[in-house]
């Protein structure tokens, strides 16, 4: 097993990595978020244990960013002195697998690593779904009901702004500003790709999934 530590405490760094060596258990450290995204960006953890109070970059930060933006899969241990359980559900809600609070056991922290290593990596992450639909992040592969669909680049820009939002309405300016920016389509490109992503996203199936709401914009619907 690899784990990175990350902690802006180096006597706890330092505790914890002789600790882990004794039990054969390789560590790498990090003493604050920032370190902790290169480090993990390149190389291959099985756990990572973060801290959360800690300069540059906090650890909710850090683990809020490896999950949403990074799509790291590792599990992740939080090891810190915040003890309330508004911490606790906040670390859960970043994207934390597991909450160990110091002053702690090495022997507890040792068989909570291990927990998360036979867990191995989450199945969550990187990916959007909402009803039958779903989307993977990394590969922007699109499927229904696990049947994959093809779409074109910007029909996979609109479906993953509506995915993010569903079942929300999602403004028709909104779907502009994201696939063009500032420049403006002719008045028929828009409606020509959500006819053909709603085309994409129902053949085959009996129900369609997108909806066109006039006057207010488009939205994925799960009936």
């Amino acid at each position: 097993m690899k784990v990175l530590i990350v902690d802006d405490t180096h006597s706890v760094v330092e505790t914890i990595m002789d600790y882990l060596e004794l039990e054969g258990i390789v560590a790498d450290c990090a003493y604050h978020g920032e370190s902790a995204l290169k480090l993990i960006v390149e190389n291959h953890y099985d756990v990572i244990i973060m801290d959360i109070m800690m300069p540059k970059m906090d650890g909710i930060s850090a683990v809020k960013k490896l999950r949403e933006e990074l799509f790291c899969n590792t599990p992740i241990l939080f090891l810190t002195a915040k003890d309330t359980l508004n911490d606790k559900i906040e670390a859960f809600n970043s994207g934390g697998d597991d909450f160990l609070n110091k002053p702690f056991a090495m022997e507890e922290l040792c068989l909570r690593l291990h927990a998360l290593h036979r867990r191995g990596p989450r199945l969550d992450v990187g990916n959007l779904s909402f009803a039958d639909l779903s989307m993977n992040l990394q590969t922007n592969e699109v499927t229904r009901s696990g049947q994959l669909i093809k779409l074109s680049k910007i029909q996979r820009t609109i479906f993953k702004l509506l995915l993010k939002n569903a079942p929300a309405v999602v403004s028709k300016d909104a779907v502009i500003n994201e696939v063009w920016g500032e420049k403006s389509p002719s008045s028929d490109s828009l409606r020509s790709h959500i006819y053909g992503l709603r085309s994409a996203l129902d053949k085959g199936f009996e129900s369609s999934r997108l909806e066109t709401l006039h006057g207010q914009g488009y939205r994925l619907k799960d009936d």
